[in-house]
């Protein structure tokens, strides 16, 4: 007997069809599993076999053979065992009818036949809508993140008895759908506030013009400044994400195994923070079965790397595609990949190997040769991609004593950045960007106009204080920033001014 079962699998981030096809044959008992399946693929056999016979079935006493097609594709994880068992259990005549056949079917199986939850459930919905599937049936754990997807009906398995009852119309189970906008809603809440920040007033301020202009950011300064608490904050800033970056947010940290059980959407920017040990794969993404990294999963939010000197230098030198084109290509002999990674990069170091250099209350005890080496295991295209350098000094006495609240609230913040964020939207319309981080030397010409004041000022910072050509286009995007906070038209004297205080680096204070 021959059965056929429709499933799905991930492939980068999105998902494709896979056909599960099931015979039973003369000879010796066997099960074999074929169409490149990696090891967690082959060991399904066993949990096939252990969930059929502890649901109540027989494993039938035949040559089994399963084949996964298309078959010249590797296929991987373990959403495979419930549509391998379905057809196991149609083909051996358990299960009666061919109800099974308009649906995908994906999820785990263990030992005793409870359905345990996989990754990838989005994208297979998403599939799912794409081929015209009426439904799509996915462990319980899963059907809130593929119920994400209106277009097709989620019907959430807790068990295999209870499926193949579903499927033979002894027991219903009523279909998963959720509220997608209370969903989204409910899910936009930050529990951190930029209010929780002590003192740092002129931080703060860069950061809503990076917010504002999606510029990163580097942070130097002692330890105990509060720079991880401020990255931590610039999320909370950030535009409200819109539901089209929610689903593509939602996507990569489901491929990844990352969604909360039971959560339908993630709704609020990401913020990710390596450890700086974390290899170039791990970072960019990669594998033998290659898997986003940490540039991906901060998809439309922020990539915080703190003690950024001590970072491999070749896990450094992989950001410079993401950072310029906003995504990662992973090449193989057979295949291309790409992952979405675009985000804003927030980084953070030591002025020096013992962070005491510039503080006036500790002794620096690092020799000038030290502190050089330190400073130079930066790379220079790599400060080429970071607009603000700033720094940030240890608190003073008085601001970690106060009881008031320190500065405004993130939603005030947050509304002023939107505001700019929206006059870059209307202004870029016809260039394809996002906003002014993203502009060349073509739209910086084009979109950056100054008063005369302005470019003398810029002038004579190029000239006097050793401002490199390089940071040239860096200060006029900034500048157009905060212009735009401003609601200026042009970039005044006093914008210029604001941004070449955002160039640490090239105004020779740390070189």
């Amino acid at each position: 007997m021959l059965a056929k079962v429709y499933s799905s699998s991930v492939f980068g981030v999105d998902a494709y069809q896979v056909e599960v096809e099931v015979d039973l044959g003369g000879g010796l008992p066997s099960y074999t599993v074929v169409g490149l399946p990696d090891t967690a693929v082959r060991e399904s056999r066993e949990r096939v076999a252990a969930a059929i016979k502890n649901s109540g079935y027989k494993l039938p006493p035949k040559r089994i053979t399963v084949n996964l097609a298309p078959a010249d594709v590797k296929k991987e994880g373990s959403s495979f065992d419930l549509p391998i068992a379905i057809g196991i259990l149609a083909a051996s005549e358990q299960l009666n009818g061919e109800k099974f056949l308009d649906y995908y079917i994906a999820g785990e199986l263990s030992l005793d036949g409870t359905i345990r939850g996989i990754p990838g459930v989005l994208s297979m919905a998403l599939q799912a809508a794409k081929a015209k599937k009426p439904g799509i049936i996915v462990p319980s754990d899963n059907s809130a993140e593929a119920a994400v997807v209106d277009k097709v009906e989620v019907i959430p398995a807790k068990t295999l008895r209870a499926l193949v009852d579903f499927f033979e119309d002894f027991t219903p189970i009523t279909p998963h759908r959720i509220d997608l906008q209370a969903a989204f809603k409910h899910s936009s809440e930050y529990a951190i506030d930029f209010q929780d920040v002590k003192g740092q007033a002129h931080v703060k301020r860069a950061f809503e013009v990076a917010a504002a202009g999606a510029h990163n950011v580097l942070m130097i300064g002692p330890p105990g400044s509060g720079k991880t608490m401020l990255a931590m904050r610039l999320a909370t800033i950030l535009p409200d994400m819109t539901l089209d970056e929610s689903h593509e947010t939602t996507t990569i940290h489901s491929i990844s195994g990352l969604l909360p059980a039971g959560k339908a959407l993630i709704a609020t920017r990401p913020f990710r923070a390596p450890h700086h040990t974390i290899s170039d794969v791990a970072l960019v993404g990669g594998g033998n079965h290659p898997k986003p990294g940490e540039v991906s999963l901060s998809h439309n939010g922020v990539l915080f790397l703190d003690e950024l000197p001590e970072f491999n230098r070749k896990a450094l030198a992989a950001l410079r595609q993401p950072l310029e084109e906003g995504s990662v290509t992973i090449s193989r002999a057979a295949y291309s990949l790409t992952f979405p990674a675009r985000f804003m990069l927030t980084a953070a170091m030591n002025p020096c190997p013992c962070g005491n250099l510039g503080d006036p209350r500790r002794e620096c005890t690092c020799q000038p040769w030290q502190v050089q080496r330190y400073l130079g295991k930066i790379s220079g295209p790599l400060l080429d991609r970071i607009d603000i350098h700033m720094e940030v000094p240890a608190l003073k006495y008085a601001d970690l004593s106060s009881t008031e609240p320190s500065g405004e609230p993130s939603s005030t913040i947050r509304m002023r950045v939107q505001k700019a964020r929206n006059l870059q939207h209307e202004r870029f319309k016809a260039d394809s960007l996002r906003c002014n981080s993203q502009m060349g030397p073509k739209q910086v010409k084009k979109y950056c106009p100054a008063t005369d004041d302005a470019k003398e000022l810029l002038k004579a910072a190029i000239l006097n204080l050793g401002i490199s050509a390089r940071a040239y286009d860096r200060i006029l995007k900034v500048a157009r920033t905060i212009a735009d906070l401003a609601e200026s038209d042009v970039i005044r004297a006093e914008h210029i001014s604001e941004a070449i205080q955002y160039r640490s680096f090239d105004r020779g204070l740390w070189r």
